[in-house]
């Protein structure tokens, strides 16, 4: 193992991160999550929390997980053949907080860090992370906090590090069969091993410090905005969306389950309800029109 790599360093953070969050989320919606700990049979374990039918959220979940394998998923190997037959191991905090009130958007984040081991050979590590906003009524304000918050905190690891990690979002999250994007972007960033562990490391806290000052305030402001039964029906439509991605095209989805991971945990990211309808075309001058011309369309928010 490689001395400059501190694994102890990464889990302690993922653990304090996962534990912030919990709490804070908790003063807010008013209701407790359920932790739920567990264990993977080939080596490892985590601890998911969730939390649903709240007084905010619908379904909140966090989830940290340091498990270990004898071998890499396709998933993982498609795009890196280097990192066949090693050992691996990886750790992570995701979630996915999914709100009631449909002029909250939905947001996800996720910090990660693996290492792949060969005997005779140097390990591979590397972190990943980032995290994007999916609103269901589109309001220009929280869409530019969200991602100025973003970019004040990576524009300390050099001037450019924001926009590539946005480009790298929007390429990311866009389904491809709809030809559309899942929301309005934000930073997305996988195989980061440049400079050293330590530049690594700070950039993937700072992303993941960031969720609660880049989230929070957009929950105050419109968690208490009147709506009526045809914009929950708008929001139930928009999250198929959310569930197609997931389940079609995330990479993260397919390594956990290709890796034989714990479905419970890898699907927490999973709206609770959800509503497809056929060839749904919002009102012209609507706001559901709107979310289409004014949001979900690449663009520089900054």
């Amino acid at each position: 193992m490689n001395k400059l790599i501190n694994k102890n360093l990464v889990k302690d953070f993922l653990l304090g991160l996962q534990e912030n969050i919990v709490e804070t989320i908790e003063m807010l919606d008013g209701k407790n999550f359920l932790n739920d700990e567990w264990q993977r049979k080939e080596g490892g374990g985590g601890t998911t929390c969730i939390l649903e039918n709240g007084n905010v959220f619908e379904r909140a979940g966090i989830g940290f997980s340091h498990v270990i394998g004898l071998q890499l998923p396709k998933s993982a190997t498609d795009a890196r053949p280097e990192l066949m037959n090693r050992k691996w191991e990886a750790m992570g905090v995701s979630l996915v907080f999914h709100p009631f009130n449909p002029y909250i958007p939905t947001v996800h984040m996720n910090v990660r860090f693996f290492i792949a081991s060969k005997k005779g050979e140097e390990d591979i590590w590397w972190f990943g992370g980032g995290m994007d906003l999916t609103p269901y009524y589109g309001f220009e304000e929280d869409v530019v906090h969200f991602h100025q918050t973003l970019k004040n905190a990576l524009d300390p690891f050099g001037k450019n590090i924001y926009k590539k990690f946005k480009d790298n979002c929007d390429q990311y999250f866009f389904l491809n069969h709809r030809n559309e994007p899942r929301g309005v972007g934000g930073v997305f960033y996988d195989d980061l091993n440049i400079k050293n562990f330590g530049y690594c490391l700070d950039l993937t806290q700072s992303i993941g410090k960031n969720l609660l000052n880049a989230y929070l305030p957009i929950v105050q402001k419109r968690k208490d905005i009147h709506f009526e039964q045809h914009h929950k029906e708008f929001q139930l439509f928009r999250r198929s969306r959310y569930v197609e991605f997931n389940l079609l095209q995330d990479r993260g989805t397919l390594f956990g389950i290709q890796s034989k991971g714990r479905v419970e945990s890898i699907l927490m990211s999973m709206p609770p309800l959800v509503k497809w309808s056929y060839d749904f075309i919002p009102k012209k001058g609507s706001e559901e029109e709107r979310l289409y011309t004014d949001f979900l369309i690449k663009r520089d928010w900054l």
